[in-house]
């Protein structure tokens, strides 16, 4: 059974940082795209940030980029979101997934197969 299971969550003042993470297990993801998304109460799921399990590629959104960082681990088959100066805006559950990843690494929710439960960050003002 395929698992992944955020941690790292929280409350944090705007400018601070948080550090997520995703353990994986029930399978390898050779091929496979590791991707953080968000979403926010009453907003749609938006793509964070997204790396290849194989290459470590990484792509990032615009509204983060230069602010957070997305990593892995092979040893822990862990994947992290370092996220630096944060922002009010950057409230939401955030949620790790994975996907098969041919050409690019994709942006959207349908293309991503195994989902994490999500991990609450709030950022106050």
């Amino acid at each position: 059974q395929v698992q992944l299971v955020e941690s790292g969550g929280g409350l944090v003042q705007a400018g601070g940082s948080l550090r997520l993470s995703c353990a994986t297990s029930g399978r390898t993801f050779t091929g496979y795209a590791m991707g953080w998304f968000r979403q926010a109460p009453g907003k749609e799921r938006e793509f964070v940030t997204g790396l290849s399990w194989s290459t470590g590629r990484t792509f990032y959104a615009d509204s983060v980029k230069g602010r957070f960082t997305i990593s892995r681990d092979y040893a822990k088959n862990t994947v992290y979101l370092q996220m630096s100066s944060l922002k009010p805006e950057d409230t939401a559950v955030y949620y790790c997934a994975a996907g098969v990843a041919v050409l690019h690494i994709p942006s959207t929710p349908s293309d991503y197969n195994y989902w994490g439960q999500g991990t609450q960050v709030t950022v106050s003002s």
